[in-house]
């Protein structure tokens, strides 16, 4: 287990900028308002050479355990009871407040190493407020200002003493994956890659939730309210075949909608995600069906070449499950032809009934994400593919398709080569992307075919 450093304290405190800091990339959304982290964010990152996870968490405040901002301490506090070390953070140049008071108090019950942190402590206020914070309890205080990146180093040092000694269970040996060519052959071994899922949707269709049921613990915020998860957040799971970097993002919305800078943020957070993924869980809400704002993000998914599985949420709520079934699969037919094939997943988050098929459609679409096709392979389906259909006449000329050969997977990407290939109509190119993807079975991925061709001055056919 890595050491685990959580990040504590108020809200507005700065607590996401030095996570960003300390991390060494922008990974948490920061805004001038209270409050804006609600998740908590763990990454994997490097405090000199020890490697550690670090946690950013919500702003600790008092409030009754059902209001959201009592969920949201909830949250924070169970982090903490867990940490190898706390950086408590308080505001210079706001001073102590009541609520830092009471929460170094009960940070001292817990037990746990604490180092605390003077935060916006740039200029000489930052010396009496770090004079002032030595009235906490919790030892010498570490002036910073994350924004400016001073006083980094110095705090840097002082979590390194305080970090757990190393055992040697600390740095397991990697799990090696063999890697085979097109013909069986092993060509070399690397160390195992978590697959990387991430899980988008409008707003209130029950991500979070799935989330929780998939990790099997609270991890994430849930309730009433609709847009709770503001920023991406990866959590690491496991099942039967490895490990899986499991992304919640913040619903999203028809961009007309969208006006709140914040929301905005939460947007981009949620299309970079997507983007750094390899499969896609599209969650729809069974109750409302499937979309157009559904149907124009499953596009942005095939656009980014990602592997895509649909999954209908709360379907223990539909009365009419066939018809709504149907309904779904004649939308996905008619409007995402470019991935026909699509798995689609019907389960109830909230209850866990038929959660255990998720993972399973996830792993079958990435094993055809990765998929490699023998050169002689293709060749021999497209042989027969242009026997089928001959290649469409342009200009008065036929064209000449020669060849194809895989380029590369992750999507499937393969080129065509061929006299002019470069001119081949569309429909005739969806023809190929079609046969193809029915010969070598590779529903629901996208399929990139590029041709590539010359003019040849001899030939006058």
């Amino acid at each position: 287990m890595l050491p685990l450093i959580v990040i504590a304290g108020r809200p507005n405190v700065g607590k996401s900028t030095l996570f960003n800091r300390l991390a060494r990339k922008r990974i948490a959304i920061v805004a001038d308002t209270p409050g804006v982290t609600r998740d908590r964010k763990e990454v994997e990152c490097d405090i000199y050479e020890r490697r550690v996870m670090l946690v950013d968490t919500a702003g600790l405040e008092e409030a009754p355990p059902d209001s959201l901002y009592g969920r949201m301490r909830a949250s924070s506090s169970h982090a903490i009871t867990r940490a190898d070390l706390v950086l408590f953070v308080v505001d210079a140049k706001a001073g102590l407040t009541p609520t830092d008071n009471h929460f170094a108090a009960w940070l001292r019950k817990q037990g746990r190493p604490v180092l605390l942190v003077v935060n916006k402590a740039e200029g000489r206020g930052g010396t009496a407020a770090s004079m002032e914070a030595y009235s906490l309890g919790l030892g010498e205080p570490t002036p910073i200002s994350a924004e400016h990146g001073e006083g980094l180093s110095d705090l840097i040092s002082e979590i390194f003493d305080r970090l757990p000694k190393l055992a040697e269970t600390d740095e397991p040996e990697p799990v090696l994956e063999i890697e085979l060519d097109e013909n069986g052959e092993e060509i070399g071994a690397g160390p195992v890659r978590p697959l990387q899922l991430a899980i988008i949707g409008r707003p209130n269709a029950g991500k979070s939730t799935l989330l929780n049921r998939l990790l099997g613990e609270e991890r994430m915020l849930t309730g009433p309210e609709p847009g709770l998860t503001r920023d991406s957040v990866t959590v690491r799971i496991r099942d039967e075949f490895g490990e899986i970097n499991l992304v919640d993002t913040a619903g999203l919305r028809r961009r007309a909608r969208i006006e709140e800078d914040l929301e905005k943020m939460s947007t981009h957070s949620s299309i970079e995600a997507l983007k750094m993924a390899e499969i896609v869980v599209l969650l729809i809400d069974a109750l409302e069906g499937i979309s157009d704002q559904d149907l124009a993000l499953a596009r942005l998914v095939e656009r980014e070449g990602r592997g895509l599985v649909i999954a209908l949420n709360k379907w223990d709520a539909v009365e009419d499950r066939a018809a709504s079934l149907r309904l779904t699969n004649m939308r996905l037919e008619a409007s995402l032809a470019q991935m026909r094939g699509i798995k689609l997943i019907s389960f109830s988050a909230i209850t866990g009934s038929s959660i255990q098929r998720l993972l399973p459609a996830v792993r079958a679409t990435h094993k055809i994400w990765n998929k490699r096709i023998g050169t002689s392979a293709l060749n021999r389906w497209f042989e027969r593919a242009l026997e089928r259909h001959q290649a469409p006449l342009v200009e008065g000329r036929r064209l000449k398709l020669r060849y194809i050969t895989q380029a590369k997977a992750r999507p499937p990407t393969f080129v065509v080569f061929g006299t002019r290939a470069d001119q081949t109509p569309e429909d005739y190119k969806r023809y190929l992307v079609n046969s193809l993807r029915e010969e070598f079975d590779m529903p629901g991925v996208p399929i990139r075919l590029e041709f590539r061709g010359h003019e040849n001055p001899f030939d006058k056919d």
